[in-house]
């Protein structure tokens, strides 16, 4: 894994107890690839599986060519495979796909024109997608409203894997947590040309999905970290300063009110309505001001954890082995 001649294309893509369809997913990519006529390579990353994954993507290495293997010693995440993939990568684009069949390596070719126009990201749209709506489609629909809000980069699908990257474009972008759906944004912040097309998307043939409803709610954690970044990460007070003037304008208001009730405004019983007054007002106070403080100290702790990793260069994940096709 020391070789470091430049090649043109790099496909990194990252599995996790996928035995049953990594034998096809490599057969489909050495078909696509081959018939491209550019130098490639492809990168899989087993995510520490469980099941016969990596003992299948040794037989696939010993029988297809430019294939090379990086097993990580447990599961460290989609996020942590494709970094390791991408630290890994050769090629002056390096494209993306999930493992599990359901985006179309034929499409490769489609982002590489793209990518010759110019482009220094493609984001691939899975427009006719074959997922059920309540716990796919439905938080997908609403994640990528959320997430071209927040960022300024509109895109139709933020959740498909299948993407294509300029290497000089990745290598200033550093991956945590869920962060390698927010590529695109991170990449449109260091001046990246961003373009989405329209590509398959098949229905699973084997397993069952790994994503579930819950990784919504660590997808909306990370966009607070990705707007810190993208806005505030070189001035900080700016929003930190904002929540605090919006706090101290409005203690400023509620004392002023309550003393005009007191002073102008007295009726019956008033002393008890004022005794009972200031908990409804304190209460959603606190509340909205432990939220706040706890969020603030989440954005400080993670640019706190990419201090540590970067200035140390220590990786977010552990190899356990690698493994090549035969020159």
């Amino acid at each position: 894994m020391t070789n470091t001649t430049p090649i043109a294309v790099s496909v990194v893509v990252p599995v996790f107890n996928e035995e049953e369809s990594v034998a096809a997913l490599c057969q489909q990519l050495h078909t696509s690839l081959s018939a491209i006529g550019r130098s490639y390579e492809l990168i899989l990353v087993d995510d520490g599986s469980r099941d016969r994954t990596w003992d299948k993507l040794r037989e696939q290495a010993r029988q297809i060519p430019h294939l090379r293997l990086i097993r990580f010693r447990r599961n460290f995440g989609q996020t942590a495979a494709m970094s390791a993939g991408f630290d890994a990568a050769r090629g002056e684009v390096i494209i993306t796909l999930d493992a599990d069949l359901q985006n179309d390596p034929a499409d490769i070719p489609l982002l590489l024109e793209r990518m010759d126009a110019g482009c220094d990201v493609v984001s691939g749209w899975r427009k006719n997608r074959q997922d059920t709506f309540i716990n796919r489609r439905l938080p997908s629909v609403i994640a990528n409203w959320l997430i071209g809000r927040i960022t300024g980069v509109r895109l139709h699908d933020y959740g498909c894997t299948l993407k294509a990257y300029r290497r000089e474009v990745m290598q200033g972008v550093r991956l945590y947590g869920e962060m390698h759906r927010f590529i695109p944004a991170l990449a449109s912040w260091v001046g990246g040309r961003i373009e989405e097309v329209v590509v398959n998307h098949r229905a699973r043939q084997f397993g069952a999905t790994k994503y579930g409803i819950g990784r919504t709610f660590r997808v909306i954690l990370d966009l607070f970290t990705v707007k810190f970044l993208l806005q505030y990460s070189t001035r900080p007070i700016q929003i930190f300063g904002r929540v605090g003037l919006c706090f101290f304008a409005a203690a400023v208001l509620m004392l002023a009110w309550v003393g005009v009730d007191r002073l102008f405004l007295e009726h019956a019983a008033a002393d008890s309505y004022l005794l009972k007054r200031p908990f409804w007002i304190i209460t959603p106070l606190m509340f909205i001001g432990f939220a706040l403080q706890f969020i603030s100290m989440g954005l400080l702790a993670e640019v706190q954890v990419r201090t540590y990793h970067e200035s140390q260069q220590k990786p977010i994940y552990v190899i356990r082995e690698t493994f090549e096709s035969p020159a």
